[in-house]
């Protein structure tokens, strides 16, 4: 049976999700920051005979991200999918590519996903140029970077405010000659884990180090708060990066367009 998830069922769910805290970071975090009330949230679960939950559904604005490793109703979750107009579905690759069997997607995405859960290979980092914490003020220079990034082409003003305006996200950029040379950044902050993300270096500024200065303090500062820390990838370059600070492959997420 599949209904709605309320408030009365976060302990079922976070029960649920935290047997794989890092693949379900963005529901955890989602569900923490804005719990089961909001209009642009909202969760539906499936249980099966004996009252557990199997498979859980959550919609962020027009975008769903869905979890389960039993058998589930994929008919079921489509057509709630269908009636709420989503317009992306994630989630863990072996588990939403399941519903290549009831809709064509339009594009599909698939990334590497991985992990660091200590600092062994963080460096304690000691650099000419001073590391800065980025300021709600700041958020502007991240938007004139990232339109010198490729693939940072669509990320809207709103968005990358919104996080710093709440207070779940948090990012370190290193500064030269008044540019922001490099940034590194989170999302989904939640109690246990966070998501790095929009890591890039202005092209002026590459192959100095710099990108991996904002790593390296961002990982750390998030590690000595007892978070584990997840990333996708799918340039092989970035990746042997992170590799060197220690982040090691966990499996596959996947990114469907409608």
């Amino acid at each position: 049976m599949i209904r709605p998830l309320r408030k009365r069922d976060n302990q079922v769910l976070m029960d649920f999700i935290k047997k794989e805290s890092e693949i379900n970071l963005f529901i955890l975090g989602d569900v923490e920051n804005n719990g089961y009330d909001k209009e642009f949230q909202k969760l539906w679960g499936e249980f099966n005979k004996q009252g557990e939950l199997i498979a859980v559904l959550l919609k962020y604005f027009d975008s769903a991200i869905f979890y389960s490793r039993d058998d589930f109703d994929l008919k079921g979750f489509y057509q709630i999918m269908r009636e709420q107009d989503f317009k992306m579905l994630s989630g863990e690759k072996s588990i939403v590519e399941k519903f290549e069997a009831v809709h064509n997607f339009s594009k599909r995405r698939d990334t590497y996903f991985c992990k660091l859960d200590n600092t062994n290979s963080l460096e304690l980092v000691q650099s000419t140029h001073k590391l800065k914490r980025v300021e709600l003020s700041d958020v502007d220079k991240i938007l004139e970077l990232y339109e010198l990034i490729d693939e940072f082409e669509n990320v809207s003003a709103e968005s990358a405010r919104k996080g710093f305006e709440e207070g779940n996200k948090r990012a370190y950029f290193i500064e030269d000659d008044g540019k922001m040379a490099a940034v590194a950044q989170t999302t989904a902050e939640n109690s246990i884990s966070a998501m790095i993300v929009g890591v890039c270096t202005h092209p002026d500024y590459r192959q100095r180090g710099y990108a991996s200065l904002c790593m390296n303090k961002l990982c750390r500062e998030l590690l000595d708060e007892g978070k584990s820390l997840c990333l996708f990838y799918n340039n092989p370059k970035a990746g042997s990066i992170y590799k060197r600070l220690g982040f090691v492959d966990i499996g596959m997420w996947t990114m469907f367009n409608k």
